[in-house]
């Protein structure tokens, strides 16, 4: 027996089983701004609202209203040349750690299988060292290579060599220092990069006549490159805003940025040494902010290659 149902029913049917409801389709968004609110609510509290106070403390006097007397220290000769020299250990820093953190993961992608034992092994000791700073790592130095360290012990005894008591303390042994992060940093931010490259274009390049040096500045190379600048300007970044491990060093010289910052906020004798801080602080968000405008137009144009 056939049953006929009237005509239009079953497209009805269809029809308001997939319309959303306005009520639901804003369930939704509110769901969605819920589960994002307490991102915002960090970024609020631990990003912009220590950015503005650090701009408006900038402009403002002692007596509380808006000056620009305090911008007028940043053209002394000891701000210059610690700016300089902040900027000098962080691109040198960075530029080490980026060309042997580069090598070293390129070594790390050709030496073994994406999934192997040994790319776990080191992935994970790369994240480990790479969050190693601090007070604590100015520690491990000095007991390695301080003037009792043993590593200054073992080379006396092994070579007859005397280690410089004051080398840690210096701008080489703190770029030394700062490359004992960095490299680990690179290899896990740079890593991804070299993974994307297939082994199915040298093949291809070598199979049409390419030489390795055309392989890498024709194909590989200008893949890499936009992803080695952003990760080198990310190095850049991250030893220029690095503190408490210049600060175990150099505790009675302020040769950096955020040595002088430190310097200024504790002094109790000049009451515009607070306005400075900021200004320093805000000379510091500056630099930063060009970094981070240089590393999305960087990023920008590697999204091409994806």
């Amino acid at each position: 027996m056939t049953v006929n149902f009237p005509q239009g029913k079953p497209a009805a049917a269809t029809a308001g089983s997939s319309r959303i409801s306005p009520f639901a389709s804003h369930r939704n968004e509110l769901g969605a701004f819920a589960a994002t609110l307490p991102f915002f609510a960090y970024t609020a509290c631990f990003l912009l609202i220590p950015t503005l106070i650090v701009v408006v403390g900038a402009f403002k006097a002692a007596d509380g209203g808006l000056t620009l007397a305090n911008f007028a220290r940043l053209a002394e000769r000891n701000t210059l040349v610690s700016l300089g020299t902040s900027v000098a250990v962080s691109l040198v820093s960075a530029l080490i750690g980026a060309i042997v953190g580069a090598l070293a993961a390129y070594a790390l992608v050709i030496g073994s299988r994406p999934n192997s034992i040994m790319r776990r092994i080191i992935t994970a000791i790369s994240s480990t060292l790479a969050q190693f700073g601090g007070v604590m790592l100015a520690f491990a130095f000095i007991a390695t290579l301080g003037i009792n360290g043993v590593g200054t012990m073992l080379i006396k005894q092994l070579m007859g060599l005397t280690v410089d008591p004051n080398w840690l303390s210096s701008l080489p042994g703190l770029i030394m220092i700062y490359c004992y992060f960095q490299i680990p940093l690179m290899v896990i931010i740079f890593l991804p990069a070299v993974d994307s490259i297939r082994p199915q274009w040298r093949e291809a390049a070598e199979n049409l006549g390419g030489s390795a040096w055309q392989y890498w500045t024709r194909v590989a190379g200008p893949i890499l490159e936009p992803r080695f600048i952003s990760a080198l300007l990310l190095l850049f970044a991250n030893a220029f805003s690095a503190y408490a491990t210049a600060a175990a060093l150099f505790s009675q010289r302020s040769i950096l940025i955020p040595l002088m910052i430190q310097g200024a906020i504790r002094n109790e004798m000049d009451a515009n040494q607070q306005g400075f801080s900021q200004v320093l602080a805000f000379a510091m968000i500056v630099v930063m902010a060009l970094v981070m405008l240089a590393s999305h137009a960087v990023e920008k144009r590697s999204g091409r290659w994806l």
